[in-house]
């Protein structure tokens, strides 16, 4: 198990500051969800974590080591990562695609065997894609596409997961679907940090909701204590009414604050 430790990450493009000091931990067992307005900075936190960006400042240990300085391989072995923009270059079967998230472990997707394909074969199951597992990608939805990038993430079965957007194109079956099978990854002692853009959903799956407001972590806790329509007035800028139904929550937004 890996935790994920965040401090004071400053990302400098150009002449603008993306992230100011940002910082967050993800400990085993735990389902954060990051959260704020279009440009905030939650890709380029995660970007930062990967070592895909250069940073001006800060540090990041994921399980003892700075991802930046591991080898790709290692790197993808100790975080999965998926990401916002998942362009489809070649027309693969849907099981080669989720074949591709054991490349880190030396796996062939043309030769699986053992510990690959079980994790394959798991990695199908949880996303619900046994039945279009010999469809080319390019014959998907959207939705499907999106499921298939997730099976291929999940079958990394690293210690922590990196996911930017994961329910973006899924319906709301399949949205639920996807953050189970995430909350079920996190359950399993391993750390999940989440992008999305629905407070109220990600207050139904997440242990910890964190709040970043121009390139700044402004808040961080549980979502009983931070979604609150103060807490959207201040990082979305609207006028919301917030509700918990058991365990459940409807966040309704009126207009602008």
């Amino acid at each position: 198990m890996a935790e994920l430790s965040v401090r004071g990450v400053r990302v400098v493009l150009g002449q603008r500051e993306v992230l100011r000091g940002a910082s967050l931990q993800v400990r085993p067992g735990e389902l954060v969800v990051l959260l704020g307005p279009n440009g905030a900075g939650k890709t380029m936190l995660l970007r930062a974590i990967l070592g895909l960006v250069p940073r001006r400042d800060g540090s990041v240990q994921a399980g003892g080591d700075d991802p930046a300085q591991l080898s790709a391989a290692a790197r993808a072995r100790r975080l999965s990562y998926l990401p916002q923009s998942r362009p489809l270059a070649w027309p693969l079967r849907v099981r080669d695609m989720v074949a591709l998230g054991r490349f880190a472990h030396g796996a062939s997707p043309a030769r699986l065997r053992g510990a690959d394909a079980a994790a394959v074969g798991r990695a199908l199951a949880a996303c619900d894609l046994h039945a279009l597992a010999d469809r080319p990608c390019d014959t998907l939805s959207g939705g499907e596409l999106s499921r298939t990038h997730m099976a291929r993430a999940m079958a990394a079965e690293a210690p922590l997961l990196l996911a930017d957007e994961p329910t973006e194109a899924l319906d709301p079956l399949h949205q639920h679907q996807v953050l189970s099978l995430i909350r079920a990854y996190a359950d399993a002692g391993n750390g999940a940090l989440v992008v999305l853009h629905e407070a109220a959903l990600a207050a139904r799956f997440a242990d910890r909701l964190a709040w970043i407001r121009e390139g700044h972590v402004v808040a961080d806790g549980p979502p009983a204590e931070t979604l609150t329509r103060e807490r959207m007035a201040e990082v979305y800028g609207v006028q919301a009414t917030v509700r918990r139904i058991e365990d459940d929550w409807v966040v309704a937004v009126s207009g602008p604050a």
